[in-house]
């Protein structure tokens, strides 16, 4: 049931016309997802993750990305990976169930209609963390939704 309230496409962030990278996110994790240049060996790429900024490019080269992330990750659990010419990046979240409008500060931020129906996902996926025996996929709220990081006392740690 829990990957029914899985993200059901990927945002993109478009710069100057061109997909910069794409993105999407669970309670857990911020996951972002770069094309690579098909003629570069796998092993010339790097990406080093800190707690609140992501650098990515080829090695020898300035970076292609080099930002601030817009808060802060657990690096011991955050990665990457490269498959079939796709970087994937995946971003722990320090505070499980935050919502992000952007991986990065200041650039390719949703817009208000689209960040409320993330944080409407990720409260529902909240619930089915902590009710498994119930399905709420097809669950709706009506107006506004409460963070899904701190509504009724907050998400329980492990």
């Amino acid at each position: 049931m829990a990957e029914k309230l899985a993200p059901e496409k990927r945002h993109s962030f478009v710069h100057n016309g061109q997909k910069v990278f794409e993105w999407d996110q669970t309670l857990e994790e911020v996951n972002m997802y770069i094309n690579l240049p098909q003629n570069v060996p796998s092993k010339q790429f790097f990406c080093k993750i800190q707690s609140k900024h992501v650098e990515v490019g080829i090695k020898g080269n300035p970076p292609y990305l080099n930002h601030d992330l817009t808060s802060p990750v657990k690096t011991d659990c955050s990665f990457w990976t490269i498959e079939d010419d796709i970087m994937h990046i995946t971003l722990q979240k320090r505070d499980k169930g935050q919502t992000w409008a952007s991986p990065i500060v200041g650039d390719g931020q949703l817009d208000p209609y689209s960040t409320d129906l993330e944080q409407k996902r990720l409260m529902l996926q909240r619930f089915q963390e902590e009710n498994p025996g119930f399905d709420f996929s097809q669950a709706q709220f009506n107006g506004g939704c409460p963070d899904p990081r701190t509504f009724m006392g907050g998400i329980r740690s492990d």
